[in-house]
């Protein structure tokens, strides 16, 4: 069941910060997993899964068409053999953006899906035309109206083919590779996104049987194959959640280690933070912020990886409201992603919005606590460590969408001295 829709965050002004804060498993991993599941009969173990919102959303998702999942804390095991219906739930896929990916899984194995728009946050309802555009070239006949889409593949199966992605995009190469792996021949997708998920979910497809080439390049070969086995993976480390709280051991100036993480994964962030003025020490597995003097203004554009993720954007906004001088902050990837610094300004900072997608900050500004709402995932946990730094009380509302990507997000961050509480 999803939490109660009052539940609310209060922060105060947190003036000791430090320590060591683990992170957890990736959202944007384990969700692909899950949906990848329901091409095999067989069971799939997984572990290092995180305990968030999002997870619990897709789990009862599973459910709902028949799959049985047994969860044992942070290990999940799943199996899809008596799936009962390729109709997904209105309501339930309505709730999650990538019930797309599971829908891709079910018309790779069962050769015909229905699903209505899927949703998640503000940000999650985007278009899914390069999704469609995509089963159809793999022999996918479309039909539908704007709430729910039939996909039916003609013959009953899917069958290889070539596919460019106009634009780079993460979800529709994960679905892509996923809706291939099962089709008759060969496909071959171009343009493709290079995320540590995707090369992640697509070890874990050959390990289950699949035949995926050029894994980790922008152009991937899926020769489909009969059927897969079972299989078990482990969730890599969130780099978001990484990101996110090595921006707060920035804000605060203090020693706070980021541990079970692989700094390698947000390099772009790590030279921008340092570009700053930023001390930071790196390991094969944690990355840690050191004490420094005075911080620096530094221009960013969101770009794809191994660019600087969007993802990382609204907390490293954040940072730039303390940096000395202005900051260009370009958002190119998604729409309305900039509009939450409204929050900010609110609080104090100095921010003034060219366009949809650049706003100027100009810094250091002191931030004073307000009473706000979270309009989606990461602009949510931006305004948590806006909170933090803020002279008096902040208050946020909305937090189900904070705890979509963050698993016991208070509790943790109560453990490196953030004074927040949950009620």
């Amino acid at each position: 069941m999803q939490q109660e829709n009052n539940a609310r965050f209060i922060i105060k002004k947190s003036t000791d910060v430090g320590g060591e804060i683990a992170v957890r498993g990736a959202k944007n991993h384990a969700l692909k997993v899950l949906a990848a599941t329901v091409l095999t009969d067989k069971t799939v173990k997984i572990t290092n899964i995180p305990l968030i919102e999002d997870v619990r959303r897709k789990e009862e998702l599973l459910v709902s068409i028949g799959v049985e999942v047994k969860r044992e804390k942070e290990t999940v095991y799943v199996n899809a053999k008596n799936i009962t219906t390729t109709k997904l739930d209105p309501q339930k896929s309505s709730t999650i953006r990538t019930s797309i990916v599971l829908a891709a899984a079910l018309l790779s194995r069962f050769g015909k899906v229905s699903f209505y728009h899927p949703g998640g946050c503000v940000l999650g309802k985007r278009p899914v035309d390069i999704f469609l555009e995509g089963f159809k070239e793999l022999g996918a006949d479309v039909s539908g109206d704007e709430e729910m889409i039939n996909l039916k593949a003609k013959g009953g199966r899917l069958k290889g083919g070539e596919f460019f992605f106009p634009r780079i995009s993460v979800t529709a190469t994960e679905a892509l590779i996923i809706a291939s792996v099962l089709a008759r021949g060969k496909t071959i997708l171009k343009n493709c996104a290079l995320e540590p998920e995707i090369i992640a979910l697509c070890n874990f497809l050959n390990k289950c049987g699949a035949k995926i080439k050029g894994v980790g390049t922008s152009e991937i070969q899926v020769r489909g194959v009969e059927r897969l086995r079972g299989g078990e993976t482990k969730i890599i480390p969130d780099r978001i959640e990484a990101a996110t709280f090595l921006i707060l051991g920035a804000l605060h100036k203090t020693k706070l280690k980021i541990s079970k993480c692989d700094p390698s994964l947000i390099e772009a962030l790590i030279n921008m933070l340092q570009k700053s003025g930023v001390k930071i020490e790196k390991n094969k597995n944690y990355v840690t912020s050191l004490p420094y003097k005075e911080l620096g203004s530094n221009n960013i554009m969101t770009h794809e990886y191994p660019g600087f993720a969007t993802d990382y954007q609204p907390p490293y906004t954040v940072l730039m409201t303390q940096a000395q001088g202005i900051s260009l902050i370009h958002e190119p990837i998604f729409d309305g992603r900039l509009f939450f610094t409204d929050n900010l300004s609110q609080m104090g900072a100095k921010i003034i919005m060219c366009d949809p997608h650049r706003i100027v900050v100009q810094g250091p500004t002191p931030l004073i606590g307000k009473k706000l709402a979270s309009p989606d995932i990461r602009a949510g946990i931006a305004l948590v460590l806006a909170g933090s730094i803020a002279e008096g009380e902040t208050v946020i509302d909305n937090i189900y969408q904070i705890e979509r990507g963050y698993a016991d997000i208070d509790t943790r961050l109560k453990g490196i001295g953030v004074e927040i509480e949950r009620n």
